[in-house]
């Protein structure tokens, strides 16, 4: 289905353009470690046709625990995405939590992001909406695909159209997410860009306890079911050693393994672009 083409830095999403790729660390942990991160990241998908955009959070604001790491906040945040971009020349992407933050994440961000729990926050769709950025709107896993509606309506109501919405699964009993792959269509029916994200889709909200738990050995089926939907863009969350990360862990990728993947994608992408044509 060809929905809108919406365009982040020198990366369009949607249209009859190619699948693209949001990857990147769940947090900024290190300003070391994202920079190297993203390096990786250019190189692996420079041998692809595929477009990259950076995804890291400089605050994770919706933590199980008030012990959870949440990031460097927002102004040391954002000067080492700054960083990234000028370093990579990769857009970048981060959450926003709040109408307080709106204006110093535009100043740097390519591309806003709104996370699920925050998805139907009319305040803050409306003040993210009035930068003119594109913004990628997480749809709640308590919503249903059609409510997507409502949520791009409020968006457009100051006349900008740059939205992308994402797909992260759906509440299944408790602790528990499921993907249902009729929801990439159905969104697109509204005709804007879906996005799949793969990492928070395998997502155990709590399972830990104190903690997100994951089961990341389904993010690559995942992946490659989205893309066979015919999803214009898929999210990973990456880190160079997943047992090790200080958020998201269980279901984040390993920086070593993204590659394949993405090359499987990419193939499965040309076939499904190729249909539609």
């Amino acid at each position: 289905m060809i929905t809108r083409e919406v365009k982040i830095g020198n990366v369009s999403i949607g249209g009859q353009n190619p699948l693209v790729f949001i990857a990147g660390p769940c947090v900024i942990e290190t300003e070391e470690l994202t920079l190297k991160t993203a390096e990786r990241l250019k190189e692996i998908f420079r041998k692809t046709s595929i477009p990259l955009i950076f995804k890291s959070s400089y605050d994770k604001a919706n933590r199980t625990s008030i012990h959870s790491f949440r990031g460097p906040g927002i102004h040391k945040g954002l000067t080492i995405l700054k960083k990234v971009k000028e370093l990579t020349g990769l857009p970048v992407l981060s959450d926003i939590h709040s109408l307080e933050e709106v204006s110093h994440a535009a100043k740097v961000l390519d591309m806003l992001q709104i996370p699920a729990f925050l998805c139907r926050q009319t305040d803050l769709i409306i003040s993210a909406s009035q930068t003119g950025k594109p913004v990628n709107i997480k749809k709640g896993q308590f919503l249903a695909p059609w409510d997507v509606k409502n949520i791009i309506e409020k968006f457009t109501t100051t006349g900008n159209h740059n939205i992308v919405i994402t797909e992260r699964g759906i509440s299944f009993g408790y602790n528990n997410l499921v993907v249902d792959m009729r929801a990439i269509p159905i969104m697109q029916g509204y005709g804007y860009p879906v996005v799949f994200d793969a990492t928070h889709s395998v997502q155990l909200p709590g399972g830990k306890g104190t903690a997100s738990s994951g089961n990341r050995e389904y993010v690559a089926p995942l992946a490659k079911a989205a893309a066979a939907a015919g999803c214009d863009a898929v999210f990973i969350e990456v880190h160079e050693c997943p047992e090790k990360a200080l958020c998201d862990g269980p279901n984040s990728l390993h920086l070593e393994e993204i590659a394949p993947l993405v090359r499987e994608i990419e193939e499965i992408g040309k076939i499904v672009r190729k249909g539609a044509g």
